[in-house]
């Protein structure tokens, strides 16, 4: 997978405010438009130049695109770090058939933090003049130990900003979370009005934080259920001893049991087969009436 530089895509500066970007996508789509454009590789353009405004354009997704770094360059071999987004509070969105890049879906796709979700909308419920904030979504990584016995922690998030003169940065904040017990990755910890701030009096969106589990040096996780590997000698396979075994509860012991599985294991020399013809037994001369035993 290639790496997209979108500001160049653009032809703007990293630093350039949003009212830029915006004139810049207007005149790039002009210009490329498949039903006025005159340029062979019209449609190719016009689908680049789209696919780059649906992350400059976006406070959210901009800020997240720039904290993957300045050193990288279109065209350069590219893997999203697999906690690239880890902290990183943006607006909720709901769905919506797309037609983007490889990169662009490693980063912003259905299995992204920043992509669409089932059944997710964002709060903009009106009353009066009033206007409630917008939904917003965190990803969170927590231990699974936190999960098995439930925890209070504190988390530091990101949130983007506008500043007056149309610039995206970041702007932290710190909360305290309660760690449901029994959470498990792909859930969902939602916060109540701690989401985007309402208008006009309105009330605050709320918060919701995608859990994912930190890499445990012993356990996996699929679901609810944990695995590991569990070293045993022979003896203890053959014999059938007892082991114990640590889980986040504290050590149990556990009776290995034998198994065995028929005519898996090495073949037995009379049967076994040599390289070249088959053994041929010896002849044994026949007997004839009356020889002695």
């Amino acid at each position: 997978m290639q790496y997209k530089d979108y500001y160049k895509t653009m032809g703007v500066a990293k630093d350039a405010t949003q009212d830029e970007i915006k004139r810049a996508y207007r005149k790039l789509a002009r210009k490329y438009h498949p039903d006025v454009s005159k340029e062979a590789d019209a449609e190719a353009r016009f689908k680049e130049v789209n696919e780059a405004n649906e992350v400059l354009k976006d406070p959210g997704r901009r800020a997240a695109y720039d904290q993957l770094g300045s050193q990288w360059r279109g065209g350069q071999d590219f893997t999203p770090p697999p906690d690239w987004a880890t902290g990183f509070e943006f607006r909720a969105e709901s769905g919506g058939e797309r037609d983007f890049s490889e990169f662009f879906e490693s980063l912003f796709g259905g299995h992204s933090p920043f992509g669409a979700q089932a059944g997710f909308t964002t709060s903009q419920r009106r009353r009066g003049f009033q206007r409630q904030g917008e939904d917003h979504r965190a990803r969170i990584r927590i231990s699974l130990e936190d999960s098995f016995q439930g925890a209070q922690r504190t988390i530091h998030l990101q949130a983007p900003q506008v500043d007056a003169q149309g610039h995206v940065g970041v702007s932290p904040h710190t909360l305290t979370v309660r760690i449901p017990k029994g959470i498990i990755a792909g859930q969902q910890i939602r916060l109540a009005g701690q989401g985007g701030a309402g208008q006009a009096g309105g009330q605050p969106g709320d918060l919701y934080l995608d859990v994912e589990f930190e890499p445990h040096p012993r356990l996996r996780p699929e679901g609810r259920n944990l695995h590991q590997d569990l070293p045993v000698t022979p003896w203890e396979a053959a014999l059938g001893d007892k082991v114990k075994v640590p889980t986040l509860g504290g050590p149990v012991e556990l009776r290995i049991t034998h198994l065995g599985l028929t005519g898996r294991g090495l073949e037995s020399p009379a049967r076994a087969r040599f390289p070249g013809p088959d053994p041929v037994p010896p002849r044994l001369p026949r007997r004839r009436p009356g020889d002695r035993r």
